[in-house]
């Protein structure tokens, strides 16, 4: 069900997941910057005002949003905030848990990024069965990820998941370095990541020297 609030959670968190202000949404999505600002969703008389569907379709062109994505950002806005977009009915389960610093050893992951080997530790998190194969948690340890990620933060990650620019990831390079980074530009042939914390480099690699990665759907925090 569609209601005024959760229109406007969804964009806000559409927003937020692109690194953007609403009014930063605004202007990549051609419209006037203050076309979602917290002062125009009310009407002078006190009315509710709502985003035209044009706006909402041209935000999510600009960003590469599918409606499905949208939708899942409304019901999370309902109650399940946190949740990957893309809302599913949450089942409780466990998944795989593991610590960055293990992450780089070998052993634990196949191929394809996948969750393989001994010595997972396990958390429990809502997802659904068709997602729920190959979902697996990290442990934030350390200070390198701040202040977006703290130590002891736990991201869910969705290896095999389609990657987009400005998507948060992990990637893990063929010499066992694991990092959570921002996806700013990937080609056939190298990825340029942006860093979290801005007391780190960001980081440029060749394809062939990326083990695998993964998009992060949600944090602990």
């Amino acid at each position: 069900m569609f209601s005024h609030e959760r229109i406007w959670a969804a964009i806000d968190a559409l927003a937020e997941r692109h690194r953007l202000s609403p009014s930063g949404l605004a202007r990549r999505a051609g419209l006037d910057p203050t076309s979602f600002n917290k002062s125009k969703r009310l009407g002078a008389d006190g009315r509710l005002r709502w985003p035209s569907t044009e706006s909402i379709a041209k935000v999510l062109d600009a960003t590469g949003t599918t409606i499905d994505e949208f939708i899942g950002l409304q019901s999370a806005a309902n109650g399940h905030a946190g949740l990957p977009a893309g809302a599913f009915p949450p089942q409780a389960g466990s998944i795989p848990l593991l610590g960055f610093a293990q992450a780089g050893a070998g052993g634990f992951f196949d191929d394809g990024g996948f969750p393989a080997g001994q010595g997972w530790d396990v958390v429990e998190f809502p997802t659904s069965p068709e997602r729920k194969q190959g979902v697996y948690a990290l442990e934030v340890q350390g200070e390198s990820m701040m202040p977006l990620y703290r130590d002891g933060d736990v991201l869910i990650v969705e290896p095999g998941a389609q990657v987009r620019r400005g998507d948060r990831v992990v990637v893990r390079t063929r010499e066992g370095e694991v990092m959570a980074k921002v996806l700013h530009r990937q080609t056939p042939r190298s990825i340029e990541l942006l860093s979290l914390n801005p007391e780190h480099p960001n980081r440029s690699f060749d394809i062939q020297d990326v083990d695998w990665i993964a998009r992060i759907i949600w944090a602990s925090q």
